[in-house]
């Protein structure tokens, strides 16, 4: 075998100050008191129902999950997601790793996104130090205390950074104890350490618009947030920090908190707005480790819950309600809608704008 692996260190590293941002967080952020978008009567009749749905899923304390993907961020409803956090609508939040990226950039920048095409073609696609590196730090050093990805990113953005044990203090606490859970945690830090030039002690990283960050209110408010990223799909690959043990292990972390609150899914409302992959594929995996501990333990799996899929495709010119379609039917191979009507719950496929949706949503709640 001849093919050598890419060597990362080697790859010229930009600021991110000298990338052309597309998304700037003050020509994005909709004020959830503005009036929303116009709605449509047959969707604004499925924002009534998920309405009533989430009020009645509160009263019985039922899990109500949002499963989101980037572009929700990146169309400006960070506040209104923080507004239904406010009024303990959500229970968790979900979300994957280029949710994360516009995240800290509109936090830490005010802003985000890039031309894919032409920076692939001058080879500076992702190249951005500052995005890589802090996220890196993030999960290096909230590891060191048992947090998954989302918490510890929502903490070094609402407290504007971490603090780090010295390089002494964590080889003795490797080599004194090689078996505890977070040695690795412990050692690739101190490698990161080393070759980052990252220094002990507080690593200060101030966030100017940390009100646009959904991982920092989530944090604020003490709400679940778990993100579900891919090794090698986010530009944090594209720097010499790269790492995906740390990857591997926050994503780890959060799977399993993730899969916590659907034990509490009983009579609950799922939220999957703009996730067409990461939000059913995780979720299927999860449902199936609670329904197999819920079966040891003498209980029934998990009914009575209700999904709310909204997206901007057709689904496939088929209606959901009436379950799976014939896979004759393309809209047999919509993963968004196919594994969430697998799941044992009744599903509901909005084809809406996202923003508008959950803006419509958000208002409905708040007249209760």
């Amino acid at each position: 075998m001849m093919i050598q692996p890419l060597d990362l260190t080697k790859l010229r590293i930009l600021p991110l100050a000298a990338r052309r941002s597309l998304t700037r967080v003050e020509e994005i952020l909709i004020d959830p008191d503005a009036p929303p978008a116009p709605c449509p009567e047959p969707i604004a009749r499925v924002v009534d129902a998920a309405a009533q749905a989430i009020r009645a899923a509160r009263r019985r304390a039922a899990s109500v999950l949002l499963i989101y993907g980037a572009h929700l961020l990146r169309n400006g409803a960070a506040r209104i997601v923080e507004r239904m956090m406010a009024g303990r609508w959500l229970t968790h939040l979900a979300t994957n790793g280029a949710g994360t990226i516009h995240d800290w950039e509109y936090a830490w920048l005010g802003a985000s996104t890039e031309s894919v095409e032409a920076n692939v073609a001058t080879g500076t696609f992702g190249t951005w130090h500052e995005t890589a590196a802090n996220i890196h730090l993030a999960l290096l050093a909230g590891a060191l205390e048992g947090l998954g990805y989302g918490r510890a990113l929502g903490r070094f953005i609402l407290e504007d950074g971490a603090t780090l044990p010295s390089p002494e203090a964590l080889a003795v606490a490797i080599a004194g104890d090689p078996r505890h859970p977070l040695t690795a945690a412990r050692a690739e830090l101190l490698r990161a350490m080393t070759e980052q030039d990252w220094p002990a002690g507080r690593i200060a990283v101030a966030h100017r618009w940390k009100h646009a960050s959904i991982l920092a209110q989530a944090y604020h408010h003490g709400v679940p947030m778990t993100v579900h990223p891919g090794i090698g799909y986010d530009i944090i690959s594209n720097h010499p920090v790269f790492n995906g043990a740390a990857l591997g292990r926050a994503a780890e972390w959060d799977f399993k908190l993730f899969a916590g609150s659907l034990r509490d899914l009983e009579g609950g409302v799922v939220l999957s707005i703009g996730s067409a992959i990461m939000g059913p594929q995780v979720f299927e995996k999860a449902l199936s480790c609670v329904n197999n501990l819920r079966l040891q333990e003498g209980q029934g799996v998990v009914r009575g819950h209700t999904f709310y899929v909204v997206d901007l495709q057709d689904g496939g010119n088929w209606d959901w309600t009436r379950g799976e379609p014939p896979k004759t039917s393309p809209a047999y191979y919509l993963r968004f809608c196919k594994s969430y009507s697998r799941m044992g719950g009744s599903l509901n496929y909005v084809q809406c704008d996202n923003v508008t949706f959950l803006h419509h949503l958000c208002r409905r709640l708040a007249e209760s």
